[in-house]
């Protein structure tokens, strides 16, 4: 699994549609990190929800209300036969899926992830995890409108196809940044792809999520893992802007790839 948000959509959904319980939602954060927090994002949403908030001057000061209170949160905010639990991984250029102009928009895009539980065209509840300077993790609680009109989903054949095609680009796109060389402590470009990729694996699936499902979202994170270790051990750093605008231009369409499967697996019911 990619990232905490992720994890908590198809858990909580799963929990939600009575194929989990609570424990094992709880389960799957912690093996996130052990130390979890709950905290509003916002004065507003600190005030309905009681919770404390974090202020612009004192970011990361907030203790926070313990993990069990996000299933609380989530409980009320998932109401009506409409009500959904949606992943969202925005980026600078693509936001599709969330509110802009929202301090949940704000706060998810920096983030690059975040989830909305709500009814389409109600105000729901967003959710945003941030680290802590302790490796901590704390779920930033947000009143935010769910949009009405959704992006349409890349169908799961279509997902399955482009992340087998997206294996072997990005695997190009290591031998084009020429990562030939030893990285850290002496370690091919096989073993960092290795060990990137098995903090992915060690976070589980729940049993109601789709096969399909889950074969796409494994080939996400083995693409992510390769595109991650051609970004950070290059074999030579690009010495100008064209070579910087070049580079860019190799991996952003497989990143973009990446974001629209794993939102088609994780939504996929």
């Amino acid at each position: 699994m990619s990232s905490p948000s992720a994890s908590l959509t198809v858990w909580a959904g799963s929990w939600l549609a009575g194929h989990s319980a609570p424990d094992d939602v709880l389960d799957a954060l912690r093996a996130w990190a052990p130390q979890q927090t709950v905290a509003a994002g916002d004065p507003v949403t600190g005030g309905r929800t009681g919770l404390p908030w974090a202020s612009e001057d004192e970011p990361e000061a907030v203790a926070g209300a313990g993990i069990m209170v996000l299933l609380k949160l989530i409980r009320e905010a998932f109401t009506g036969p409409e009500a959904q639990v949606r992943l969202v991984l925005p980026v600078p250029g693509d936001v599709r899926g969330i509110p802009v102009g929202t301090e949940f928009a704000a706060a998810a895009t920096e983030a690059e992830e975040g989830l909305l539980i709500g009814a389409p065209g109600s105000v729901g509840t967003g959710l945003v995890p941030v680290w802590t300077d302790d490796d901590a993790l704390q779920w930033r609680v947000y009143s935010a409108p769910i949009p009405v009109a959704q992006a349409p989903e890349m169908p799961l054949g279509e997902a399955e196809y482009t992340m087998r095609e997206a294996v072997r680009d990005a695997a190009d796109a290591l031998q084009q940044l020429q990562t030939t060389r030893l990285g850290s402590g002496g370690v091919g470009p096989r073993e960092l792809v290795e060990a990137e990729l098995a903090g992915h694996l060690r976070h589980k699936y729940p049993d109601s999520l789709p096969r399909r499902a889950r074969r796409i979202l494994d080939s996400a994170d083995q693409v992510a893992a390769i595109l991650t270790v051609a970004e950070r051990e290059p074999a030579s750093a690009p010495t100008s802007a064209t070579a910087v605008a070049a580079q860019e231009a190799l991996l952003r369409p497989l990143w973009n790839a990446i974001r629209a499967a794993r939102l088609a697996a994780v939504h996929a019911r």
